[in-house]
């Protein structure tokens, strides 16, 4: 079995279905005549091969990736140039990949062919999509524009694949790159469906009250429910040992979820109620800042495997008590005491719970109370909701599945971890990539979703939303919120994913909704509720969510992006640029570059129509379309000898950013290197022999006399040697960090 390196395009007549059940012989006809007068003088002129055709696409193969793009360039342009002068006329979709490819016979199969389809169906009708590696060895030689589209996941590839859109009315700017966006792939079928689900959930879904106009959070004077409304304080520790303090907090955490199902009570989210820890407050206080008429506050009392719960529940209208109790039991008996605190409350306030509830009560998360404890303590740090937390959350929850194989709950805890950890980019905080953290996911979520929770619903719909499956996120958050409708959590994802795909006036009563279940929201609630304005062109509310979001986390990178472009619509010019050099200075830090137009992320945003809204507001704010010939580079540049003194007789290690990937050169005295991982990504992950040339400023890598890529060498200012981001080679719109090491 051969195999080799070719560059691969596919073609496909866009609709073929449809017109030859209009005319079939005259679909043929004029796809033969495609095939003849257009397609194979071209292929021939570019030194190509056709290897067959399929029905109604074609398979060609060429020595050059160049030759490649410029045959369909030409198609393309033929076909636009005779739009109007021909009936029924064919429009044709390509892709184009560069990569390994199994001879058999006359035919090629292999990734490399199956790269080239998948992207063939991104492209649109008369359109052509590239891979990286493709765009790699082009982007300099053809007087054409690329658009990024971004990384897609491409089914049975296991790597998400970079990939471009090429403008073939524009002309390539100088050295300019494209604006980065992360572009839909569905088909117009997959569309409707997304639209049929998110018009679904107003039917299942009915807010507790109307849309508050201004985008601040509202923490006081919120009108209360016409419903029985209740917050639950933070329970007290009074056992004798303080290192106890997550178990009372687990308590606490179990009470809000069971409320939170009970029919007809308004319960608020523990997030805002645990801002109310270790403070001197009162029922009415609390009743004003969070928009509720009872208040529930207890303690819990752990002496080894014995437990007392006291719990009394305050109406905070008359200041007396509706209902107390006092519960003694053993660890064993944790959630049948649950149960009774949660009967007491319904009990007191006349609710009566539905069967499903009454069955529901009686069920335990676990069988084995070392299995709970452990997974409590991982549920201490999940509950703060940040990097260095995550990380210490996931060994408990594993301790917790060891003693306990069949502990759905703590599945679901783990694959929450992990998919935040991949949606959110906090792999570079735990030295993983994004693939490993979507894998460790994925098998936690497959166990996890035996059992039916909210917590794995909402799993499962991250990862979706992090592979642009909206639809399937959407029909996991439908679930999540059936199940647990007091979650709020739901809620501000569902009007993420309705932000994402274009749909931002349905997005507003879920983060509506989130906010009102938790007053105190979280920055994310407040980032989606600033993006869901965006959407919608309301850069002032955006830009006033979206500083309150900061305040919350001055940590999150993607805040002052969506500050800078609101603010750059709005023409504030200098807290724009303010917002951006916030932004870069956070990203130089974590080992990435500073923001431009072909590098910045390009959020939540799934549709060309909002990314083109986003990076116009970034262009209004100053930021450039590329870092080249920026004060960025040219402060931070290494000249030649200082590159050559760096590279030549050594080992060099690092990880994209963004992705977390690895990449490592090892550059021997003489200027040859192998290179794997990222740095290898055209060599399926491994390069040997490859030459190291230096070409001015720039670093070359020569690859088998015919691959050819280079890149500037800088300095990282906010790089250190125990991250490996101390220096970033720089080459098209991909920064590569890297270190010396042994």
């Amino acid at each position: 079995m051969e195999r080799r390196l070719a560059a691969v395009m596919i073609a496909d007549v866009s609709g073929y279905g449809l017109l030859t059940q209009a005319d079939e012989e005259g679909t043929c006809a004029r796809f033969q005549a495609d095939l003849h007068d257009l397609f194979e003088q071209r292929i021939a002129a570019h030194h190509g091969r056709l290897i067959k055709t399929m029905g109604d696409g074609l398979l060609v193969e060429f020595h050059s990736v160049v030759e490649a793009v410029r045959c369909a360039v030409e198609v393309q342009r033929a076909k636009s140039d005779s739009r109007g002068s021909e009936e029924g006329r064919l429009e044709f979709r390509i892709g184009i990949n560069l990569g390994d490819v199994i001879v058999e016979g006359d035919d090629i199969q292999g990734d490399g062919v199956i790269i080239a389809e998948r992207l063939q169906s991104l492209a649109e009708p008369g359109g052509i999509v590239i891979s990286g590696t493709a765009y790699d060895q082009v982007e300099k030689h053809l007087d054409v524009r690329f658009v990024s589209l971004g990384e897609q996941r491409l089914k049975h590839i296991e790597k998400p694949v970079r990939a471009y859109r090429l403008a073939l009315n524009e002309a390539h700017a100088g050295s300019a790159k494209a604006a980065t966006r992360r572009m839909t792939r569905w088909p117009a079928l997959a569309t409707s469906a997304v639209v049929l689900v998110a018009a679904s959930g107003v039917a299942w879904w009915q807010p507790w009250e109307p849309p508050v106009e201004t985008p601040q959070v509202r923490l006081s004077n919120l009108s209360v429910p016409d419903k029985p409304s209740i917050a639950v304080l933070p329970f007290a520790n009074v056992s004798d040992d303080p290192r106890q303090e997550y178990f009372a907090d687990g308590m606490t955490d179990g009470l809000v979820t069971e409320l939170a199902q009970v029919s007809g009570l308004f319960v608020i989210a523990r997030n805002s109620t645990f801002t109310y820890k270790n403070k001197a407050v009162t029922p009415r206080q609390v009743s004003k800042e969070l928009g509720v008429r009872y208040v529930l506050e207890g303690s819990v009392q752990r002496a080894g495997e014995q437990l007392r719960i006291n719990a009394q529940l305050v109406d905070s209208l008359s200041g007396g008590h509706v209902w107390a109790g006092k519960f003694d039991g053993s660890l064993s008996d944790v959630f049948a005491l649950q149960d009774e605190v949660m009967r007491g409350i319904a009990d007191a306030l006349a609710l009566r719970l539905d069967p499903d509830q009454q069955m529901a009560s009686g069920r335990k998360e676990t069988m084995v109370p070392a299995a709970f404890d452990a997974f409590l303590r991982g549920w201490e740090h999940h509950r703060r909701t940040t990097p260095e937390d995550f990380a210490k959350a996931v060994p408990y929850f594993e301790q917790a599945i060891a003693l306990d194989p069949a502990y759905g709950r703590a599945y679901a805890a783990a694959a929450m971890v992990y998919a935040r950890i991949c949606m959110w980019r906090w792999h570079y905080q735990l030295g993983i990539s994004r693939t490993e953290a979507r894998a460790k996911a994925t098998q936690y979520l497959r166990i996890a979703q035996k059992h039916k929770t909210a917590l794995a619903y909402q799993a499962s719909a991250l990862l979706s939303e992090a592979d642009w499956q909206y639809a399937d996120a959407l029909a996991a958050l439908k679930e999540a919120i059936a199940l647990e409708p007091g979650d709020s959590w739901s809620y501000a994802l569902t009007a993420l994913v309705l932000t994402s795909v274009g749909r931002p006036a349905e997005a507003l009563p879920y983060i509506r909704t989130a906010m009102r279940l938790d007053p105190h929201s979280p920055s994310f609630f407040i980032y989606v509720l600033g993006l869901t304005q965006f959407g919608l062109e309301d850069f002032e509310a955006a830009a006033a969510a979206t500083k309150r979001s900061i305040e919350l986390n001055p940590q999150d990178d993607g805040s002052f992006l969506l500050l800078a472009s609101a603010s750059g619509h709005l023409g504030r010019r200098a807290e724009a640029e303010a917002a951006i050099t916030r932004f870069n200075g956070l990203r130089l830090a974590r080992g990435g570059t500073a923001a431009s137009i072909a590098t910045s992320p390009p959020l939540d945003l799934a549709t060309q129509e909002d990314s083109a809204r986003f990076y116009r507001g970034l262009r209004l704010a100053g930021l450039p379309e590329t870092l080249m010939n920026t004060d960025f580079i040219a402060a931070n540049r290494l000249e030649a000898d200082e590159a050559r003194s760096l590279l030549l007789g050594h080992r060099l290690h690092g990880r994209m950013l963004d992705s977390g990937e690895e990449h490592e050169a090892v550059i021997s005295i003489a200027g040859m290197a192998t290179l794997t991982g990222d740095w290898a990504s055209i060599g399926a992950g491994r390069m040997t022999d490859v030459e190291v040339k230096f070409d001015g400023d720039e670093v070359c890598f020569l690859w088998l006399k015919t691959t050819n890529l280079c890149g500037t060498v800088l300095r990282n200012p906010g790089g250190l040697r125990a991250k490996e981001n101390e220096f970033i080679w720089y080459h098209g719109d991909r920064a590569f960090t890297f270190s010396q090491v042994p």
